[in-house]
């Protein structure tokens, strides 16, 4: 019996391997001899470093960046086999858990340390940049993030002439399911800003920045993405990086599988166990858990879903999940379903009860 394994992370509880490796442990338990292939994974966000990296078969390389507080950091990014690919995930220099909730300043919070991950990659020779955008405290359209590689921005004028970027064959491929446009009432600001700390009035100040950077980027460069799906991701790290680096903004979960060959993982499958922290009705809106289920449901391979909290599972069910399991009790106070060893106990546990009880 082959079991693939593929399930995101818990976010703020168990990584994507973490949760792998508990679910394997789960099936040992109930099927000793059984063929486990654990692969982590992430659509973009939380944990797209390690599953990203690991596919690639890569290396992990840690630098000194800025916080989005311009704050003194350590953060790491992925390097290829090959030293041409550098993986960057967003957050680990200018992500929301780099601050404290009380500290959160969505005007000041800045994208440079990110564009000080990249300027470190070029300077190793990466032509080519796959980024994840998920999770960011930074609602400056990625100006920071431009001016740590160089580009000056100077009243009405934009100062390519010592940019790293001038001359370069590189190659940006952003994972990011994000379709907001940069600005209005369905942009960076007023759909994410809240939550990086914004008031009502900040939140149309952030909005009024961000068209006069989309105004300046247009004047200078000719070109306009402003409503260019995915221009918003980020807090407009999405238009910066389309603007200024031609970068191709793709579904982070079809460009993990590509990269993983996970049609090839199936092969020879008698299920798939995929999930994530909590499962609903916006699993099926293009989040990972759905991606999985497309794939296996190709090869007519049963996927079973496992999550922290569960809602709506009829509607998981009818979508095509073999199972859709919640491992923790109904009862249980939040603290203690998101503390990790009780998770991964958990997770384990309601997998051995499973695989034995179909058995």
């Amino acid at each position: 019996m082959k079991i693939l394994v593929a399930i995101d992370s818990f976010k703020g509880c168990l990584s994507s391997a973490e949760a792998g490796r508990a679910v394997e442990l789960g099936i040992r338990e109930a099927i000793p001899d059984a063929q486990v292939l654990t692969v982590p994974v992430s659509d973009g966000g939380e944990g797209m470093l390690e599953a990203f990296t690991a596919a690639l078969g890569g290396t992990i390389v840690t630098t000194q960046v800025h916080d989005p507080l311009m704050r003194p950091v350590e953060a790491r990014y992925g390097l290829s086999p090959d030293g041409s690919t550098a993986i960057i995930e967003m957050a680990q220099a200018s992500g929301l858990t780099r601050v404290a909730p009380a500290e959160r300043d969505a005007w000041r919070a800045t994208t440079r340390g990110t564009g000080e991950l990249i300027a470190h990659a070029l300077r190793r020779g990466c032509t080519h940049i796959l980024m994840g955008l998920g999770g960011s405290a930074t609602t400056d359209g990625g100006r920071g993030m431009l001016e740590a590689l160089g580009i000056r921005f100077e009243g009405d004028t934009v100062d390519l002439s010592q940019s790293m970027l001038a001359g370069r064959n590189l190659h940006v491929t952003v994972a990011s399911d994000v379709q907001n446009p940069l600005c209005g009432t369905n942009g960076a600001a007023h759909v994410y800003g809240p939550q990086k700390g914004a008031t009502p009035t900040m939140v149309e100040r952030l909005d009024q920045r961000l068209r006069q950077f989309a105004d300046l980027t247009a004047r200078a460069l000719g070109t306009d993405y402003r409503d260019t799906p995915g221009a918003g991701a980020a807090g407009g790290m999405g238009f910066a990086l389309l603007a200024y680096m031609n970068a191709e903004l793709r579904s982070g979960i079809d460009l993990l599988t590509d990269l993983l060959d996970f049609d090839c993982l199936l092969q020879g499958a008698t299920c798939v166990i995929t999930g994530e922290g909590s499962a609903d009705r916006q699993t099926l809106m293009g989040k990972l858990p759905q991606g999985i289920l497309n794939h296996a449901q190709g090869h007519g391979v049963p996927t079973i879903l496992l999550a922290g909290r569960v809602a709506d599972r009829e509607a998981l069910l009818h979508a095509g999940f073999a199972a859709v399991e919640c491992i923790n009790p109904a009862d249980s106070p939040l603290a203690e379903c998101m503390h990790p060893a009780v998770a991964r106990q958990r997770v384990s546990a309601t997998i051995s009860r499973l695989f034995t009880t179909h058995l």
